[in-house]
């Protein structure tokens, strides 16, 4: 540990209650993807209290502050946290506004990235720095509220439902080269893992029947809610038709059944996601999928309209740096045990829009525990260990920033060089635009419109 290091870890120190009382106040106001206007907020006024130029409103809501803007061209690093939380309104610390409530974690990130901030703008530590840092909060990781993101696409403020797929469409990933992202695990151990994941598709199905008196003439409606059900059951009928090695998952919620009980239900309306680890897995459930669900029109006499989104493509295995090892390791101390998987093994179920970034730019990964619950995502989450959360999370995010940029940047930009991007960044749209589609259908089939 070098004289710098040791400065970023006091500096980190000293302002240890600082960083948990950030963390904790976005944790008990969590606010929905494209809607973290609060939490937006709150991260740019920190990034402008420490003399940064900003960038805000990016893709809605999200932020960039820029440290050594004038070493930019050398190379620029990201340390990137998200803004969003989950709709799980029976959590202890839910928002009464927005239902939301921070059980994957995102406000650790965005307080380890701050607090990473508080060290690197320090005067002596930036002029160590050989690169550009920006410290980069983005919105809308967690893809639900589908139809309340297509408004959004349809009035023109976004055109992908994710928001980092978003952030890449817009250019705010132009002046980036290479990037650091962190994620809350349960436990008490910090986890670097070379591991895969899902990409994904969204879908919203609306059906369209006729309403009658439910009891007196039911005869002469379409049961939009009876053609949804056919639909889903359809559905579990695909099953067996995934293979296992390409994990995938497709798990819809009826969003609207209809509208009193004694009125045959003339609409439903169903949200579904459609996962795998590779793109053709999914295209082939995303096709199965509209063919069950055209099932339940076809039983029922109703209308049916699919729409489909791009969502995010799967996550890319790679080997973390030795910069950020080391890192992990100086950060966590002798009180924190710290767990290498440089395996890639089996994909996870899960899916994150990092895989869109990985494949136009590196980006790499790691995961702090300090939360307990049975699992992630889950109403029991919470945060048992703040130090491990927050502080060593901030550790980890600006010492591995210095080991990069340190020394003429010479690791960051030998990163940079031989990383195999899959996609330009126009490839990468013109991929995701193909994804784009509205079909509708009855009698006979499914028609594009």
């Amino acid at each position: 540990m070098d004289r710098i290091e040791e400065k970023i870890i006091k500096i980190i120190d000293d302002n240890r209650e600082k960083i948990i009382d950030f963390g904790n106040d976005i944790y008990t106001h969590a606010e929905l993807g494209y809607k973290e206007f609060r939490t937006a907020k709150k991260f740019a006024d920190e990034l402008k209290a420490l003399g940064l130029e900003t960038k805000e409103g990016l893709a809605v809501t999200g932020v960039k502050g820029y440290l050594n803007q004038q070493k930019k061209d050398n190379v620029s690093l990201a340390l990137i946290g998200e803004l969003d939380a989950l709709r799980i309104p029976n959590h202890k610390y839910a928002n009464k506004e927005t239902q939301g409530a921070h059980c994957c974690g995102h406000h650790t990130q965005i307080t380890g990235v701050i607090g990473a901030a508080l060290a690197l703008t320090d005067k002596e530590v930036a002029e160590s720095l050989a690169g550009q840092v920006v410290f980069f909060a983005v919105p809308a990781e967690e893809y639900g509220e589908i139809e309340f993101k297509n408004q959004l696409k349809n009035e023109g403020k976004i055109r992908y439902g994710g928001g980092k797929c978003e952030l890449i469409r817009i250019g705010a990933f132009d002046d980036i080269d290479i990037n650091l992202a962190h994620h809350t695990a349960i436990g008490d151990e910090v986890v670097i893992r070379k591991g895969s994941g899902n990409g994904f598709v969204s879908k919203v199905i609306r059906y369209k029947g006729k309403a009658a008196h439910a009891a007196g003439s039911p005869h002469l409606g379409i049961n939009a809610l009876n053609a949804a059900s056919i639909g889903l059951t359809a559905l579990q009928y695909q099953r067996e038709t995934f293979q296992d090695k390409d994990t995938v998952r497709v798990h819809p919620i009826l969003t609207k059944g209809g509208d009193l009980v004694n009125v045959i239900p003339d609409e439903a309306v169903i949200e579904t996601l459609v996962r795998a680890n590779n793109t053709e897995a999914i295209l082939d459930a995303s096709a199965k999928t509209d063919r069950a669900f055209l099932a339940g029109a076809v039983a029922t006499g109703a209308k049916i309209e699919i729409e489909t989104m791009p969502g995010y493509l799967p996550r890319i295995p790679v080997d973390a740096p030795e910069e950020l090892i080391e890192a992990a390791k100086m950060a966590a101390g002798d009180k924190y045990n710290v767990n290498i998987f440089d395996h890639a093994g089996a994909p996870s179920g899960g899916s994150t829009d990092v895989g869109d970034v990985q494949h136009i730019q590196p980006v790499f990964t790691f995961s702090t525990g300090g939360a307990t619950g049975s699992g992630m995502h889950s109403a029991d989450f919470d945060i048992s260990d703040e130090e491990l959360a927050y502080v060593v999370t901030a550790k980890i995010f600006a010492l591995t920033a210095y080991r990069l940029l340190k020394g003429g940047a010479e690791t960051a930009r030998r990163l940079v060089d031989d990383y195999k991007p899959i996609f330009t960044k126009q490839q990468y749209i013109d991929y995701m635009e193909s994804l784009i589609s509205t079909k509708t259908g009855g009698d006979i089939g499914l028609k594009e419109v």
